[in-house]
Order: structure tokens, then sequence, then C-alpha cells
């Protein structure tokens, strides 16, 4: 199964010095290394934004340009609405970004590799799979 990663993993394992031993790097290192990696253009945009250095923003781009987009349509929009609605029915509430995975991870059966414990609650209400490091 193909791993949807998160925005914190991304974060953890190209922005923050301290990320060489935490269990969610040494997992996308492996993911990488087997092809499993998906990404979606909100997570790209939220990985680059920030980056104030223009070569560090360059350098960061181009080494995310070697994973391509799932190619979202409007049907995607739709279901991130919908479990966007059925979590905060359960009192659950995240981020559009957030459920917009959560759609993709179940409209193309990915799973979601993240550091965010929120998504343990949605994963329980949509029934969506998390990716546990191995």
């Amino acid at each position: 199964m193909n791993v949807l990663v998160d925005t914190s993993v991304w974060s953890l394992a190209l922005r923050r010095p301290k990320a060489e031993g935490s269990a969610e790097t040494g997992e996308l290192i492996e993911l990488i290394r087997e092809g499993r990696v998906t990404m979606i253009g909100a997570i790209r945009q939220e990985v680059l934004s920030g980056i104030r250095v223009a070569e560090q923003y360059r350098k960061l781009r181009d080494r995310l340009r070697a994973f391509s987009d799932v190619h979202l349509d409007e049907s995607d929009h739709e279901e991130a609405a919908t479990c966007f609605n059925r979590c905060r029915a359960k009192g659950l509430q995240g981020s559009n970004t957030g459920f917009l995975m959560c759609a993709v991870s179940l409209r193309r059966d990915l799973a979601i590799l993240t550091t965010d414990k929120d998504f343990t609650g949605f994963a329980r209400v949509l029934g969506f799979e998390l990716h546990d490091p191995r």
C-alpha cells in the first residue's frame, strides 16, 4: 500500500536538525526507497511555506519534485467536506488540509504517515488506515 506522508513528517525530516533519530524519519526514508510515498499539492505548499532563504527554498522544492502529486478532482474536495462534517459531528476538529488528506486516503486506498495525533480520532471515525513506523 502506498503512503500519503503528512506535512508533520516532511517537516521533521527535512527542516529540523534533530530529526535523524525519529521513527517517522526512518520510516519516510524506507518508504522513499520502496517507492511508496505519495503527496498532494496542499502538503507540498505547507512544507515549502515559511522558508525565508531563497536558496533553501529552491533546494527543498527541488527535492520534493521527486514526488509527483496525486491529482485531485472535485470529488476529493467534496469527500473532504464530508469527512469534516462526520468528524465535527463526533466533536473532532481539524484543518482543511487534514480532511483533504483523509478524503484522498479513503478514495485512493492510501495509508497516512503522520505525527499529528488528531489523525487517530479521524481514522477511528472515518475508517482510513494510519501507517505506523516499522
